[in-house]
């Protein structure tokens, strides 16, 4: 590496080109960061000699010669850029007004600072920039309106716009203005190819991550090591694809990245924002341009998976779009899992009904839970442990099992009914989309509820209404504060500032009433002559009996569950741990005894769990046994009720007697013994076998 003090423009000067090379991203400063460099450049200029340093410009050889050079920048591609807006936004200035100062002449700036005069094609240029940017440049640099320019770069367009407004206010001269690019200095930074690594300097550089994104270090990770024309190739055939696709979502692709390293991985710890560079890094290292291209092209493919999952509408297919929209607008941490589920269905596992099937799968948890107010942290952990547990052989019955299995449950059919109809529904996040699928799925014809709101067929207040407390009863403050915000009484329209709080009969019979709705939630409305309590409860029964099929259970093979959780157990056994466990040789012979007369009893699964060997029976996967080597003794725990042991010597105690048990793995056991001797054993191995009669059944 060699850094030196250098003015830019003799940096600028001579037959040579800057390239920003393909891995950078797009020019980004916006007119406030151009203000800061035109005040810098004007105190610069105020003075003769009074220089101003304007940062390092780090570049690395291109394609060196002896008459022309190319150089890779690095680090200030932003700087360059701008300074060459300018002094385009100079040159026309100086045409257009006719100023005739000494210097600088529209012919200097171009021969100096924008153009190799004696080159032809795209080495004719000082600064090359990327894509729409670099047409741009070279349009306003030909003294071309850019608006000709398909696809032109609006920021390169605006700042030209905003120098040629400072020029012509009148406040300063041209060759202030030139004075004082003349004084800017620089650390002008040349590395060494085969020497120097550019991804470390560059690294070193934007250390603080404040203008660069995660997704912009792991571009320039992918790309940066290789030669400018790989480069370019690389960057045009795959990374182009991802930015597009983000493009059209309207977001970064930083969130992406985190569920694409955690998939390759197998991770289901979500990295913070802030990491996700570091962990890329971790996950794939440099080795050949083959490796290159396998993980730049699972990077187009993931990031069209994903995309497809923030905007449903760009899938070709209207009824997978349709599921997609809805699993969609439940959250966003499911999109690792449909990521899984996109390719198992991309690459012929999983058929198109059964990606729908998934989908609605994951709707429906996600709905059950938030109708019974369960937690939702941790969702991404979840979603990303059930993303790696979809294997390409059954991916639908994989991802039913992995529901029924999972440690947030899916609840039960008869649960989520009795939620919908009991709970204040209206205050839940999703209100208004349970409400919208209980009117539009599976309809061939679906009501345009996106520009419907949720209305109160009773209404929020009805106490200035004689009407309705007298329909109501005499407890109607009660009735009205029960059911108010349930299920039964919600519905969608488009008239809801029409019927305000109005009496029922005026809700039906006014224009746009219940009576003249094609909504189908208010069908049943519609239809009665009152509404109290008890038309309420009726249709929050009906409209819940219809839930559990827009919603449906996971309907897991119990057969499938249980393979699932031996295949789990015994992979947890085959890790071993034994020699982890830390004992006394006298413990360990009571231990080893223990051990020997409960493998008697049948077949079982061992797993070290904590400082604790608990078994499963190899049937039923039933836990029913801990055995904690402590200091002197080996306590058994039993997960079985205390009034269910025989225990003629008196060895068990009541595990809910007491307050703590240390060091204890499972902590739903009802019974506990302290075997201190071998004349102990067969006592406590009489009460194991009870616990493991049990977890047979």
């Amino acid at each position: 590496m060699q850094a030196v003090n250098n003015r830019l423009v003799d940096l600028i000067n001579g037959s040579k080109q800057f390239i920003i090379p393909a891995f950078q991203r797009d020019y980004s400063w916006t007119t406030e960061q151009c203000e800061q460099m035109w005040n810098d450049i004007l105190r610069a200029g105020d003075h003769k000699g009074s220089d101003h340093f304007l940062g390092s410009i780090v570049y690395v050889a291109g394609n060196a010669g002896a008459a022309f050079s190319s150089w890779l920048v690095i680090d200030g591609q932003q700087r360059l850029a701008t300074l060459t807006v300018l002094l385009a936004a100079l040159r026309d200035h100086i045409i257009d007004t006719g100023w005739t100062g000494q210097e600088p002449t529209p012919q200097q700036i171009d021969a100096y600072y924008l153009k190799n005069e004696l080159e032809s094609g795209g080495r004719r240029y000082k600064v090359a920039l990327r894509r729409h940017d670099d047409a741009t440049l070279r349009s306003l640099i030909d003294g071309r309106d850019p608006s000709d320019v398909q696809s032109a770069s609006e920021l390169v367009v605006d700042v030209y716009r905003h120098f040629r407004m400072l020029l012509n206010s009148g406040s300063v001269q041209p060759e202030t203005v030139y004075r004082g690019i003349a004084n800017l200095k620089v650390v002008d930074v040349t590395l060494h190819q085969g020497i120097d690594d550019p991804q470390r300097v560059f690294e070193s550089l934007n250390s603080t991550g404040v203008d660069l994104t995660q997704s912009d270090l792991i571009r320039n990770y992918l790309l940066m090591g290789l030669p400018e024309p790989e480069q370019t190739r690389m960057y045009e055939e795959y990374w182009i694809r991802v930015e597009t696709l983000f493009r059209q979502s309207g977001s970064d692709p930083d969130n992406f990245l985190r569920d694409f390293i955690a998939l390759k991985k197998k991770s289901a710890t979500q990295v913070r924002a802030d990491r996700i560079y570091p962990e890329f890094k971790g996950f794939w290292q440099p080795s050949d341009e083959e490796s290159l291209t396998i993980v730049l092209e699972d990077l187009v493919r993931y990031a069209r998976y994903y995309v497809h999952f923030l905007r449903p509408d760009l899938i070709s297919s209207k009824t997978l779009s349709g599921e997609m929209m809805h699993a969609r607008s439940l959250g966003s941490a499911q999109a690792i899992l449909v990521m899984r589920l996109y390719e198992r269905f991309e690459f012929g596992a999983l058929r198109e009904d059964d990606f729908i099937r998934s989908l609605k799968l994951i709707s429906s948890y996600l709905a059950r839970r938030s109708v019974l107010g369960l937690q939702t942290r941790g969702y991404w952990s979840v979603f990303a442990r059930i993303a790696h547990s979809i294997s390409a052989e059954s991916p639908f019955e994989d991802l039913q099992v992995a529901l029924a299995r999972n440690y947030q449950r899916f609840p039960s059919d008869s649960e989520f009914q009795a939620a919908l109809r009991e709970r204040n529904l209206y205050g839940l996040r999703n209100c208004w989309h349970i409400l919208a699928q209980l009117e539009n799925a599976g309809q061939k014809e679906p009501s345009p509820v996106s520009t419907y709101s949720i209305e109160h067929v009773m209404p929020q207040s009805v106490e200035d209404v004689r009407e309705w407390k007298t329909v109501l009863g005499n407890d109607w403050e009660s009735v009205h504060e029960t059911w108010v915000h349930r299920l039964g009484n919600l519905t969608l329209t488009a008239y809801n500032s029409s019927y305000s709080n109005r009496p029922f009969e005026e809700k039906k019979t006014l224009p746009g009433g219940f009576e003249q709705s094609a909504v189908r939630l208010n069908e049943y409305v519609r239809k009665q002559s009152r509404w109290t309590a008890t038309e309420m409860e009726e249709r929050g029964r009906i409209l819940s009996d219809r839930a559990v099929e827009v919603w449906p259970h996971h309907d897991a093979d119990e057969r499938l569950i249980l393979e699932s959780e031996l295949r789990e157990l015994r992979a947890r056994a085959a890790r071993g741990g034994l020699d982890s466990l830390q004992m006394s040789e006298p413990v360990r012979d009571i231990f080893s005894a223990i051990r020997a007369s409960i493998r008697s009893m049948g077949e079982s699964i061992e797993i070290v769990e904590g400082r604790s060997l608990c078994y499963y029976d190899a049937v039923t996967a039933n836990f029913f046994t801990e055995t904690l080597p402590m200091s002197g003794y080996v306590r058994v725990l039993l997960p079985i009720d205390f009034e269910e042991v025989h225990d003629p010597e008196g060895m068990a105690k009541d595990v809910t007697a007491w307050k703590f048990l240390t060091y204890v793995t499972h902590r739903d056991c009802g019974v506990f013994l302290d075997v201190w001797g071998q004349e102990a054993i067969p006592a406590a191995v009489a009460m194991v076998r009870r616990a493991f009669n049990v977890s047979a059944q």
